[in-house]
């Protein structure tokens, strides 16, 4: 089944999606990889208040490539590659930013060991294809604004307006099932009967 999402994203708009679903978004993503999770999850420790606001909110694990320009006297950002990061880095630090945060959707590569049940009845994991880095660099419209850019380019949360972002697999429901895991099991099961 194909589902077009705007952003910000309510849980009603996430549980009626099942792994193998295909899903478009469109409005505000956040990028973030491990600098920008583990800053977050310091900020939460302390009290501290984020730039930016994750209620609703599409995290996409990105370190896009930026090019800045200069228009008359106005600084402005340019995508030239936005391609997924490999998702498994983020898995310990997702549990307890999904705790603090109402983060209703995540968009990666490769899956996510042992979060399923973290995501249960809140969030769903998004599978982008890797390699598609110029393809999504064109599905994004207008670079917001960037927060922490002392943590480098790639670290950097980047606030970015996109229009039909996808196509997106759901790898992990708001149920618990998990694409990702089933494949490991299967693939486990044949290497054994191999070995046997």
């Amino acid at each position: 089944m194909e589902h077009h999402l705007q952003t910000p994203l309510k849980i009603e708009d996430i549980e009626n999606l099942n792994a193998g679903d295909i899903v478009y978004i469109s409005g505000e993503i956040l990028t973030a990889r491990d600098e920008a999770h583990a800053r977050i999850l310091e900020m939460n420790e302390k009290g501290e208040e984020l730039p930016f606001s994750l209620e609703g909110a599409v995290v996409y694990h990105c370190g896009p490539l930026m090019q800045q320009t200069v228009k008359g006297e106005k600084e402005e950002w340019r995508v030239v590659s936005a391609g997924p990061t490999t998702s498994g880095r983020m898995s310990k630090m997702t549990p307890p930013l999904l705790k603090a945060h109402n983060v209703r959707a995540v968009i990666g590569k490769g899956g996510m060991k042992g979060v399923a049940s973290a995501l249960k009845d809140r969030c769903v994991y998004l599978a982008y294809t890797g390699g598609c880095a110029a393809l999504a660099a064109e599905l994004i419209k207008e670079v917001k604004t960037v927060h922490w850019l002392d943590l480098g380019m790639p670290e950097a949360v980047w606030v970015l307006r996109v229009q039909e972002f996808g196509p997106l697999i759901v790898g992990i429901d708001t149920k618990g099932k998990d694409i990702f895991a089933e494949v490991r099991e299967k693939a486990e099961k044949v290497l054994e009967g191999m070995q046997k």
